[in-house]
């Protein structure tokens, strides 16, 4: 789980290490205090000790005491310090790497939980880290520390704190046996969580409308009750640590205490010597006390990190899988081509990564630059697919895709994608202006002034846009909320527009569009934008009549590829799509 500590920069490190001497100087201060205890006990006990003596003695003790709670101030503010930069390099990283992933790899992780580990998990390691490096750090060097001061002191007391030690270390070994794999199950419970909720919160029009908030209820119930069962299965058995832990220390004191007395006990009085003998060894006993509680103390801390760490290093085993993630999509290296706007497929086949069989298969075509290249087919008959290849969202299993007559994967994304402007078949905005919206990303150009107008009035979003409170500068709710879906389809189109592509791909653009609107958008597409190719996905036969190629596309296979009167006379597939929307008297009319 420590890889993603390489992403801790520079500073942080050295955060790191300062705080590891801070917290040794504050366990030296914390170990110190003992011999002092023991001083003042033999001067206490001692005939002819100056009270002097015995204010120096405590005062050396309460610089200690003063000391470690300066340092332990310290440390505390470093740690804080470093675990929120860390967190923040981590989030970046998180969101960074995501931002990089293709469909795939979304499709792999799922929304849902890569929201839960760009928050509630990097918030997981955040927390151990700032306790880490106070407590992690701490115990273990304060264990060792007080170990070595009580070994050869007294071989009875050392068997005794030995058995306390290994009580404290076989309860922790069979919790975590018991509650490590269900650490792992509560993340993938809280990604269910999340899911339900964000999808109750998408569609809760669609749930009211339909009456179906038992049905959500329920589903949120049975997510929630499997979270709140698990983290009561983890709670009720981490709660037998602390009990043990205070069980054991009050029986080690007792223990350590009877026997020393038992010692002290054994030693007769038969003079002076012996009775320094004894105010020595009790002195010892004292001190050998303190120094058991601070290594029993020293396993207490522990426990708080063993409370934590399952968790967490679930969350950092998550977050590390994230960052590991190949891109099944790679950058080119960059190519550079005479042609201008052409496409071609040659024999591209393509299967997803889990499916047991091709979804499209030999497609070949060349789209000419300026000409418009219309895909319709049944459902799932591989449109979409089609297209997500042409904008390289998915690399060919088999074959080429050629852009400019150039492999598609030579390019660097910034060279493919100011040649390739996308309107996806779901329309996305994002929150902010109308205008921020329409000059959203970068391109090769620098945006003018007149570009958003221009896109605007090819797009057919004009009249409503300029309509809009504030018109171009009008407010855009997340994800277009605020907004009907034609025009949100019109502005998604306008933004593509106004990159001034070479290809435009219309996956299912115009579906919400009416027919008038439509008519209007694709004749000011043939007049203004003549020289831009353009892949229209449709469903709509008055939407591709006009291309000058139509595929047909069934069962990931083309059926039929030639116009739109060619079609008809030839391809039974088209002709039964287009009679199922036009009766034979329309068709003859087009």
């Amino acid at each position: 789980m420590w890889k993603i500590f390489r992403f801790m920069k520079g500073k942080d490190r050295g955060y790191a290490l300062l705080c590891l001497l801070l917290v040794a100087g504050q366990v030296w201060f914390d170990l110190t205090m003992p011999d002092y205890m023991s001083d003042i006990t033999r001067l206490i006990v001692t005939a002819g000790s100056e009270m002097s003596e015995i204010w120096l003695a405590g005062g050396k003790m309460l610089g200690c005491a003063l000391g470690s709670a300066a340092l332990s101030v310290v440390v505390g503010y470093f740690a804080a310090r470093l675990a929120s930069d860390f967190s923040y390099t981590l989030r970046e990283n998180v969101f960074y790497r995501v931002t990089d992933f293709g469909a795939s790899e979304i499709k792999r992780f799922s929304t849902a939980s890569l929201i839960t580990r760009t928050t509630n998990d990097i918030t997981q390691v955040q927390m151990l880290v700032a306790m880490g490096l106070q407590v992690m750090i701490k115990a273990p060097i304060m264990a060792v520390w007080a170990i070595m001061k009580i070994i050869g002191k007294s071989q009875e007391l050392s068997l005794v704190t030995a058995g306390a030690v290994a009580v404290i270390i076989t309860v922790i070994l069979i919790l975590m046996k018991k509650v490590l794999p269900k650490f792992r199950i509560v993340q993938k419970q809280v990604d269910d969580v999340n899911r339900v909720t964000r999808e109750n919160l998408t569609g809760l029009r669609i749930v009211r409308a339909f009456n179906a908030e038992k049905y959500q209820e329920d589903k949120f119930e049975t997510v929630n009750r499997n979270l709140m069962e698990t983290q009561l299965y983890i709670s009720r058995r981490m709660a037998v640590l602390m009990p043990v832990i205070s069980l054991v220390m009050s029986a080690l004191s007792l223990g350590i205490y009877w026997l020393g007395a038992s010692l002290v006990e054994g030693i007769a009085i038969t003079d002076m010597a012996a009775v320094m003998a004894r105010v020595n060894l009790f002195s010892e006993i004292v001190v050998f006390s303190s120094y058991a509680m601070y290594v029993v103390m020293s396993f207490m801390m522990l426990v708080m990190i063993f409370m934590m760490l399952p968790r967490a290093q679930v969350s950092a085993a998550r977050i590390e899988e994230v960052l590991s993630a190949e891109s099944a999509v790679r950058e080119g290296k960059g190519a550079e081509s005479t042609e201008k706007g052409s496409i071609e497929f040659r024999d591209v086949s393509f299967r997803y990564g889990d499916a047991a069989e091709d979804c499209l298969k030999h497609i070949s075509f060349r789209a000419e630059p300026g000409e418009t290249v219309a895909f319709i087919g049944a459902t799932g008959s591989g449109k979409t697919t089609l297209v997500n290849l042409a904008a390289r969202l998915y690399d060919a299993t088999e074959g080429e895709v050629l852009l400019d007559g150039k492999d598609i994967r030579e390019y660097s994304f910034a060279q493919l994608y100011d040649k390739v402007g996308y309107i996806a078949q779901k329309a996305v905005l994002f929150s902010g202006s109308v205008k921020k919206n329409l000059t959203f990303g970068e391109t090769g150009h620098a945006f003018e002034e007149g570009d958003a107008e221009q896109a605007l009035d090819i797009a057919q979003a004009r009249d409503f846009v300029e309509k809009l409170p504030g018109g171009p500068e009008g407010d855009v709710a997340q994800g277009g909320t605020n907004l009907s879906g034609g025009q949100k389809q019109r502005l998604s189109i306008a933004r593509a527009i106004a990159r001034k592509p070479e290809i435009l791909i219309f996956d299912d653009s115009f579906s919400a569009l009416d027919y008038k609107t439509d008519a209007a958008l694709r004749k000011r597409l043939n007049t203004e934008l003549k020289g831009t190719t353009c892949l229209i996905v449709a469903q709509r036969i008055g939407t591709i009549q006009h291309a000058d190629q139509i595929i047909v596309l069934d069962d990931g296979e083309i059926a039929g590829h030639g116009t739109h009167e060619e079609l008809l006379k030839n391809c039974d597939v088209y002709r039964e799509i287009a009679l199922s929307q036009l009766s034979q008297t329309e068709l003859e009319a087009i």
